[in-house]
């Protein structure tokens, strides 16, 4: 199939360059890589990743984890699975 399509998109440069790396790493270009996105796309029809709101529990829980608020500290995995009752 003839690859004459262009895509040009604007973010921050600081992305960009993480995730060339990463790309680079995995041993893809970014044409790969945005070729494997769109593929994605079309197969599932969608995004091939969730994207939701966060509900109001959640959103509470971010403002107050961020506030420093209810943060409960644990020494060990140990400590947190009895902490949770686990």
């Amino acid at each position: 199939m003839k690859k004459s399509a262009t895509i040009r998109a604007r973010m921050e440069p600081d992305l960009k360059d993480r995730a060339e790396y990463i790309f680079r790493k995995l041993g893809l270009s970014t044409t790969q890589a945005l070729t494997l996105f769109y593929r994605q796309v079309e197969l599932r029809k969608g995004l091939p990743f969730e994207i939701a709101i966060p509900n109001e529990t959640t959103h509470r829980t971010f403002e107050d984890t961020d506030s420093g608020r209810e943060i409960v500290l644990c020494k060990d995995v140990d400590d947190m699975f009895n902490k949770l009752g686990i």
